[in-house]
């Protein structure tokens, strides 16, 4: 008998444990082997009946003659129907997924139209995965994968055209906005927003937790123009931080910074600027590319520009409340585990919001030529920036952040809405 060969120690092995194991310890062993041995129970299988809730879902809302109207079609998905179908059919080009498919024993699986429905009635209501599966039969795993399917299409197809920044175009048509408000020269309004992250990691809630608010949340630095429209949308920092710390993680100022902007020259008061700017509030600091408020005012022209400014400025304050009240997703505490699945849900309900910004502006009213259907058809050419000069590069970075200017801009805008408005006010 080889020592070396391993079949022969095990049997070596085999017959010491059968001569020489006390009995009590071999019944309990068999008693182990024979517990492990069981079988186990498997999962249940529920047979949703998919086909029906497909059916029903087509007979109330898409069918030629639906049991709901359309206002309550917009009602319940925040959107036109013809939207909705412009996104399921992007979709069903994007990803198979989203296209109807037949097993192998010729039943066809979950249709686009409930999976679709499935995400945006969990964006609108908030709720968990499970509460659409008596309606639209669908389970609460597949849900979560349709969820997640959905806002990665979304974005990847429609992100290019409605998270994009202002082309020369759309930079003309906020600066007509800005002007007939009496602010020549500005490009919209900024702010933060703080949602609560219910499922924080503990190992992480002392960086997303402050004072004042008192429990997790992630905070999304935007920009919104008149017609609710969001430019610019910076999210994934951490609720500790406040608005100037968001403000010099962001990237709101690199194309100013790197010469890739588009130009802008106004005249206000007989002065010429060359760069647009923003209203904001208190916190922010006093740069070029901000005006901001006067707190306690001293004089008519001060009171005045007051009132202008912080009403101008609650675009950015209506756009988080409208995007909060189409998706109640936002403005409940978020469920999800990962900082990267709540990102994509934040990018998803911003190009949605501003695709039924895109739709519903003829309602708006006003004097001014909201239409943006070019969808960034002329793009900004990127500018080759690989040697810029550093000192360049400082010097534009001095200018944006230049206090002078700013308090010159301040200034000459007191002055413009006087002239202005100054007569309407006196007379009421």
């Amino acid at each position: 008998m080889d020592p070396s060969n391993p079949s022969h120690i095990a049997k070596l092995f085999m017959d010491y444990m059968n001569d020489d194991l006390d009995e009590e310890l071999l019944r309990l062993a068999q008693e182990e082997f024979a517990s492990s041995s069981r079988p186990r129970s498997q999962r249940r299988n529920i047979e949703r009946n998919r086909e029906e809730g497909h059916e029903r879902l087509f007979n109330d809302y898409f069918s030629e003659t639906p049991v709901y109207t359309d206002e309550q079609f917009r009602l319940r998905y925040r959107m036109h129907k013809h939207v909705f179908l412009r996104l399921v059919e992007a979709l069903s080009q994007y990803d198979e997924y989203f296209q109807l498919r037949v097993d192998a024993t010729g039943r066809s699986g979950i249709s686009p139209l409930q999976k679709c429905t499935a995400v945006i009635r969990m964006l609108a209501y908030g709720t968990s995965a499970d509460s659409v599966d008596d309606y639209l039969r669908i389970g609460e795993t597949t849900t979560l994968k349709c969820v997640d399917k959905f806002t990665r299409g979304v974005i990847s197809v429609f992100g290019p055209q409605y998270l994009r920044k202002p082309t020369t175009e759309d930079i003309e048509r906020l600066l007509q906005m800005g002007e007939a408000r009496g602010f020549p020269g500005m490009l919209g309004s900024i702010d933060c927003m703080h949602w609560e992250w219910k499922n924080c990691p503990v190992a992480m809630k002392g960086q997303y937790v402050r004072g004042d608010h008192g429990k997790p949340t992630v905070m999304l630095e935007a920009i919104a123009s008149q017609d609710l429209w969001i430019w610019h949308a910076f999210f994934g920092v951490a609720g500790s931080n406040n608005d100037i710390n968001v403000l010099n993680q962001s990237d709101v100022f690199n194309d100013v910074m790197q010469g890739r902007a588009p130009e802008v020259r106004y005249s206000i008061n007989r002065t010429e600027y060359n760069m647009g700017y923003y209203l904001s509030d208190g916190i922010y600091p006093e740069w070029a590319t901000f005006v901001k408020s006067i707190p306690m005012p001293q004089g008519e022209k001060r009171k005045l520009f007051a009132q202008h400014q912080e009403g101008a400025r609650k675009d950015i304050e209506r756009a988080f409340g409208v995007l909060q009240s189409r998706f109640a997703i936002i403005r409940n505490p978020a469920r999800s585990w990962h900082l990267d699945s709540l990102k994509r849900i934040m990018d998803t309900c911003i190009i949605l919001h501003n695709m039924i910004v895109e739709d519903e502006r003829a309602t708006y009213g006003g004097n001014f030529d909201y239409s943006y259907d070019h969808l960034g058809n002329d793009p900004i050419a990127p500018s080759d920036n690989s040697n810029i000069d550093f000192r360049e590069f400082l010097r534009r970075r001095h200018h944006v952040q230049d206090k002078q200017i700013h308090r010159h801009l301040q200034q000459d805008l007191i002055e413009h809405i006087w002239e202005r408005f100054g007569h309407e006010n006196n007379r009421n």
